[in-house]
């Protein structure tokens, strides 16, 4: 009678390695997830905390050397708002290819299809009619706002308050993950 118990100790220890392989690599995964997740949340503080107050800081200018000022200040915090959204799309989407299911989640497509049309709305929506207030704070002369200023600010700023509605809807959508 032949002895095979030398083969299963073999085959035991075998396959004791290849699932601790296995977890090894599903908790490093696991722990990637998380970093991303975390990235994630620090993205949208960094890039969706100062997007809802830059029309704040605008308004506080009282003089054209205030406002210009304001706006230099805005241009400041825009470069967060830009590197946040964009590392915000990044980490959302590789969250996306890393856990699929996500695609088949209504709030997750629904986040990132007004995330998509936020981002959008900046070159459509809101570069035009930030030139002309650009081109005002740029060309006038004296420390009297002018009533034109105030005119295509409001467009402007009606533009801006509808990407944060946006932005809120998407993070209410994050949070509550309704559907």
């Amino acid at each position: 009678m032949t002895d095979y118990s030398h083969k299963n100790r073999f085959n035991h220890h075998y396959v004791k390695i290849v699932m601790s392989r296995r977890w090894e690599l599903i908790v490093k995964m696991i722990t990637f997830y998380k970093i991303i997740v975390v990235i994630h949340i620090f993205s949208a503080i960094l890039g969706m905390g100062p997007g809802f107050i830059l029309t704040t800081v605008v308004k506080s200018g009282k003089t054209m050397t205030e406002l210009r000022h304001s706006y230099a200040l805005r241009h400041k915090l825009h470069i967060f708002v830009m590197v946040g959204g964009t590392l915000l799309l990044v980490t959302g989407l590789l969250m996306g290819f890393m856990n699929p299911s996500l695609f088949r989640m209504g709030w997750y497509v629904t986040s990132l299809v007004l995330f998509l049309a936020a981002l959008a709305s900046g070159p459509l929506l809101l570069s035009p009619r930030s030139k002309p207030v650009k081109e005002l704070l740029a060309s006038h002369k004296g420390e009297e706002i002018p009533d034109e200023y105030f005119r295509l600010s409001r467009i402007l700023f009606r533009y801006e308050h509808l990407a944060n509605v946006i932005f809120i809807i998407i993070i209410a959508l994050m949070i509550l993950k309704p559907f």
